[in-house]
């Protein structure tokens, strides 16, 4: 199994010279199975240059998870180049509101004054699915969605395959169920999902400091992420949806906190970085 990042940023998309080592595109990896089946979570604005390399690829079918429906997890899917290749399927899956269906919500984005180009008339095909449901498989993958603590109705994602694990939840702020440390992984937000994982991408958008600041606004504190990690028993972790303010030097700063903090992952922790590629070995 391979990972790489596309995009790790959050909120809002963030290019210049001061975030140049961890990049500015919002949320969206590519993992890469063995099989050459290949999923996509979460469509931020790093989802347009990962689809021009799926076009020169030659791939023309893909998994699509979207996490939530909060614009920096979205913004880039009208500008993803297998929508507009009619030889392209695009299976796309994300979760349920119980008012509005999940085509419904995201061709919102695809209309005016939003966009020009009405989701129905992209000449790709696109089926949608919507979620959570308990575990279901896509080839010899097995992928396992769970709602987690994040505003409006949010996702997290498993995907086992190659005989490794990986864990997507990039906003989520666990901190707001109290003391989940000394919990039952069952009783965790996300924890059927992020059990003994081989590898943990996780929010950490914040010092401990900001955090008191920002509490109830869906995201964790690098202290929280580290905790959440040694709770669910994760081997690895990326810290993931780094804050808009945040420079490739704060970011230092940050990885330097989270490793400082002691923790019983296999690897010390590091925070993501658009480009960085992670190689999964069978276990």
């Amino acid at each position: 199994m391979r990972v790489r990042i596309w995009g790790c940023r959050g909120s809002v998309p963030t290019p210049g010279p001061q975030t140049v080592r961890c990049g500015g595109n919002t949320s969206c990896i590519e993992i890469s199975l063995d099989d050459g089946t290949v999923f996509v979570l979460d469509a931020g604005t790093g989802i347009r240059e990962l689809g021009n390399q799926l076009a020169e690829n030659g791939v023309k079918h893909v998994h699509l998870m979207l996490t939530h429906l909060h614009l920096d997890h979205l913004e880039g899917l009208r500008f993803f180049a297998p929508l507009f290749d009619p030889e392209s399927t695009i299976d796309l899956w994300g979760p349920r509101s119980p008012v509005v269906t999940l085509k419904e919500r995201i061709r919102r984005s695809f209309s005016p004054p939003l966009f020009p180009i009405d989701l129905m008339d992209t000449p790709g095909r696109v089926n949608f699915h919507e979620l959570p449901k308990t575990q279901w498989r896509i080839g010899e993958a097995r992928l396992i969605a769970s709602l987690i603590v994040h505003p409006g109705p949010t996702v997290g994602y498993r995907i086992e395959a190659d005989g490794s694990s990986v864990a997507y939840i990039p906003d989520h702020e666990p901190a707001l169920t109290g003391d989940f440390a000394r919990r039952s992984r069952d009783w965790i937000s996300g924890g059927s999902i992020a059990e003994d994982v081989d590898l943990l991408l996780h929010d950490a958008q914040y010092f401990e400091e900001e955090y008191d600041g920002r509490l109830g606004w869906g995201h964790s504190s690098v202290d929280s992420a580290m905790a959440y990690a040694d709770a669910v028993g994760a081997r690895r972790v990326v810290l993931f949806h780094h804050d808009p303010t945040h420079s490739d030097e704060t970011m230092e700063r940050l990885e330097a906190e989270a490793r400082s903090l002691g923790s019983n992952t296999h690897d010390p922790p590091i925070v993501a970085r658009e480009g960085m590629v992670l190689e999964l070995p069978s276990r």
